[in-house]
């Protein structure tokens, strides 16, 4: 199948972006478009841009398989339940003086930062645009923190906490969910 350098040059900025598979089914499509233009046209030049143009460019086509990709809508829900998961888990530590518990203030400001920077990873999966592979990585990475942040959650709650407060029956269920929900979702992510 003859190539065109425009067309090549577009399926070379999708390859660094999107899954091999999907940059296939482009690569077909695209080189069916360019001949049936080329036909038409008789001119490699403005059939390359004709193919182009029904197609849209590396940028448009990238956006498009973002707004849908499984890791960003992830991402969504657990930014959106975030909140929520706050609520739980404040009025769990309030109930319970948290404050109290012997934990080094080393381990309670990496625990803050670590969660900081999950839910700003998070935002940034679901603000981009063009890293279609890079947004499936961060992802990956800040469910797997969210898992074990969630885990020393519960294990501190459970070995320092001095009895049950009836808001743990708010943030343990809501963490075991966030976790399964997590580690259901992730084979979909790790396959896509």
């Amino acid at each position: 199948m003859a190539g065109h350098e425009l067309i090549d040059t577009q399926l070379a900025l999708l390859a660094a972006r999107l899954p091999p598979q999907v940059v296939e089914e482009l690569a077909d499509g695209l080189h069916e478009a360019y001949e049936a233009r080329l036909a038409i046209h008789n001119d490699p030049d403005q059939a390359a841009r004709a193919a182009l143009a029904d197609f849209g460019d590396a940028d448009t086509i990238t956006a498009s398989f973002m707004a849908q990709s499984p890791w960003r809508r992830a991402a969504t829900v657990l930014l959106l339940t975030g909140p929520l998961m706050a609520a739980a888990w404040a009025t769990t530590l309030l109930s319970v003086h948290a404050w109290a518990w012997s934990l080094p203030i080393a381990v309670k400001v990496g625990y803050g930062a670590a969660l900081l920077a999950v839910v700003a990873v998070l935002i940034a999966v679901v603000r981009e645009k063009r890293a279609y592979r890079r947004t499936r990585t961060l992802l990956i990475g800040s469910a797997t923190t969210l898992i074990v942040l969630d885990m020393l959650a519960l294990t501190a709650l459970s070995l320092l906490a001095a009895g049950p407060e009836w808001p743990m029956l708010l943030a343990i269920p809501a963490s075991v969910i966030r976790i399964l929900a997590i580690m259901r979702s992730l084979p979909g992510v790790l396959t896509v």
